[in-house]
């Protein structure tokens, strides 16, 4: 019996050194600076958007990204780099982001903003009004885009 013990207490022993040394994946940093990292990262992906910058899309939205826009069926990451980088930049177009509010739960921050976009299209001027979702989790180190949902605020509100 007493050896049955022993071994039990050894097992047990090198059961918990086991766990106390695994490696555990890179804590979330603290909610402050999660929330400047999420709006910093909403920037870069504005700019990566103007920019037709596949590269930069890549890195900041995470593999499993859905985008959805409405009611209309949700596109997967690569659809929607796709759409976003297809054809030549137009310098007329800018994104301006605003109204900003983000929560920040541990490795998981969700931001809730409006972006206004403009420039022009067949020569004539437009202003378009957006209300945005995104869902950012933290992943070895880095935060990147889940989700995001987008809707356009009719004209007028």
């Amino acid at each position: 019996m007493k050896r049955y013990v022993s071994l039990l207490s050894l097992t047990y022993c090198i059961t918990a050194a086991a766990l106390a040394t695994e490696s555990k994946p890179a804590s979330a940093p603290p909610a402050a600076d999660a929330k400047k990292q999420a709006l910093d990262l909403e920037k870069e992906w504005v700019a990566a958007e103007l920019n037709h910058d596949a590269t930069k899309l890549q890195r900041i939205l995470d593999d499993k990204f859905v985008f959805s826009y409405g009611s209309k069926k949700p596109a997967d990451k690569a659809t929607y780099i796709k759409e976003f980088t297809d054809g030549d930049v137009d310098p007329t177009e800018s994104q301006t982001l605003s109204d900003e509010s983000v929560i920040v739960d541990r490795d998981t921050a969700v931001v809730v903003g409006t972006d206004t976009a403009s420039g022009t299209e067949k020569g004539s001027p437009y202003r378009v009004v957006f209300r945005y979702t995104v869902t950012y989790v933290h992943r070895q180190g880095h935060w990147l885009a889940l989700a995001e949902h987008l809707v356009e605020v009719p004209s007028g509100k």
